[in-house]
C-alpha cells in the first residue's frame, strides 16, 4: 500500500516525464528526434528507486497514450529504455559510472530493437541517436544529484 506522499511523488514524476518527453532534441533525420526526458528518467531511477521510476514511467506512457502524443510503438521503445536503465540500476546502483552509462545503454538497446522492427540498418539509427546519448550521459549525473537533494528536502519537510 502506498502512502499519499508516495502517490504524489509518483504523479509529479510522471508529469515531469510526460512534459519533458514532449520536448525533442532535433536530429539530422526526421523522426529520429531524441526525447529530453531520457536524462530525467535516469535521474528518477537513481534518486527515487526502481519501483517509483517504473510506476512513474508507466503512468507517463498511459498519459501520453491518452493525450494522443504517443502510440503503442513509442511506448514499447520507451518501456524497453526504462527496463534497461532499471536493470543497470538494480545491478550497479552503487557505482557512479552506472548513472553515466544507463541512459546511452538503454537508448542503444532500444535502437537495436527498433532496427529489427522497422527493418532499417541499426548503425544508422544508433548514429542518429549519438547526440542524444551524449546529452543523456552528461546530464543524467547532474540531474541525479539535483533529484537526490530534492528528495532529501522533501523527506525533511514532510517530517
Amino acid at each position: 500500500m502506498y502512502r499519499n506522499s508516495e502517490l504524489t511523488h509518483i504523479g509529479l514524476l510522471a508529469a515531469l516525464i510526460t512534459v519533458t518527453g514532449a520536448i525533442k532534441i532535433p536530429s539530422l533525420f526526421p523522426g529520429l528526434e531524441f526525447q529530453l526526458s531520457a536524462p530525467i528518467a535516469v535521474a528518477i531511477c537513481y534518486a527515487f528507486g526502481f519501483r517509483t521510476y517504473i510506476l512513474a514511467g508507466v503512468l507517463a506512457s498511459v498519459i501520453g497514450l491518452a493525450l494522443g502524443t504517443q502510440n503503442l510503438f513509442n511506448v514499447a521503445v520507451q518501456m524497453q529504455f526504462r527496463l534497461v536503465v532499471g536493470i543497470v540500476y538494480l545491478f550497479w546502483k552503487r557505482y557512479r559510472w552506472s548513472v553515466f552509462l544507463a541512459g546511452p545503454l538503454g537508448t542503444f538497446i532500444a535502437r537495436i530493437t527498433l532496427s529489427l522492427v522497422v527493418g532499417k540498418a541499426a548503425y544508422a539509427l544508433i548514429l542518429a541517436a549519438v547526440p542524444g546519448m551524449i546529452f543523456t550521459a552528461v546530464c543524467a549525473p547532474l540531474v541525479t544529484n539535483l533529484f537526490i537533494r530534492v528528495k532529501k528536502n522533501i523527506f525533511l519537510a514532510s517530517e
